[in-house]
């Protein structure tokens, strides 16, 4: 049997299935802007092969959907990479930033749903190649299984496995398989945040990590650092110095980013996102990520 997908059933389906791929997407590329281009190039091709009424019906529009988007995904990951070679400083994921519960504003379903993963586990599968960070999301995120994935990426299962092998090595070996509680989170938060607005050094150097790394993303477009900053005693002073330049009527607001607990700093025109990556023991801040770069924060309130 041929023939097209009515209209009104085509759109609902690709309905269905939005919050799945953005989720995907934004896993595999690490930026709003480029997950929506993406969706939109998965909706053009659904949507033609949808009127097409010599096209061969689709018995499974979800794997299809899920096939178009990631194929995207990985082909504009080529492109990006060549654009983040003139990027200035560091790069940094686009943070998704939702309300807190309990402080009075409902967050969007989407929001809620998106399985989007952390800021510090993004910038581990940025050392990915796109064939190993897509086995990676597909399987270690949304469980599908590796002949499925073979399916989606034209490859074969045992090809799939050895990349799923070499890429889940890759990123244990730079990320604790143990996460500190929601909890342990939030209250490492607090004491940073207290820290930072009181410039208190001695603060920053107890709660800081021998071994931390503090990166900030300003893209040539805010004040940033021109590369990451490692080691506890040049954090603590950076950080210092921070709060030492913090204008009076700064407002600051708990968000959630990509579901942990995070800082955004409101100053005039200005906006600041803190996200902190912690030590598997949860006592101390491993990693400090500061997104200052206005094109990545326009959808922040």
């Amino acid at each position: 049997m041929t023939g097209g997908i009515p209209a009104d059933r085509a759109t609902q389906t690709f309905l269905d299935q939005r919050e799945l791929l953005f989720a995907m997407v934004y896993n595999l590329l690490g930026t709003v802007a480029d997950t929506e281009d993406v969706l939109q190039e998965t909706w053009l091709a659904w949507s033609a092969r949808s009127r097409s009424p010599a096209a061969e019906p689709i018995g499974n529009p979800r794997a299809y959907l899920v096939r178009i988007a990631v194929n995207q995904a990985m082909t504009r990951q080529v492109a990006i990479k060549r654009r983040r070679e003139t990027y200035v400083g560091p790069w940094l994921p686009e943070p998704l930033v939702t309300p807190v519960a309990g402080d009075g504003r409902d967050p969007p379903a989407a929001a809620e749903r998106t399985e989007a993963l952390s800021m510090a586990l993004l910038v581990v599968l940025e050392t990915l190649t796109p064939l190993e960070r897509a086995v990676f999301v597909l399987h270690e995120v949304f469980g599908y299984a590796h002949p499925e994935i073979a399916e989606i990426l034209g490859r074969t299962p045992v090809a799939v496995r050895q990349v799923a092998h070499r890429a889940r090595e890759h990123v244990q070996a730079r990320r604790p398989r143990y996460e500190p509680g929601l909890a342990v989170r939030e209250a490492v938060t607090e004491r940073f945040l207290a820290a930072l607005i009181g410039g208190d050094l001695e603060a920053f150097l107890r709660l800081l990590a021998p071994d931390v790394t503090v990166w900030a993303d300003g893209g040539g477009k805010a004040r940033a650092l021109l590369r990451p900053v490692s080691g506890r005693d040049g954090s603590a002073r950076l950080l210092a110095g921070i709060a030492g330049r913090i204008p009076e009527g700064l407002d600051v607001r708990r968000r959630r980013v990509n579901g942990d607990p995070s800082v955004v700093l409101f100053s005039g025109a200005s906006v600041f996102v803190i996200v902190l990556d912690l030590t598997p023991g949860g006592d101390q801040v491993a990693g400090v990520y500061i997104v200052t770069n206005p094109d990545k924060l326009s959808r922040v309130d």
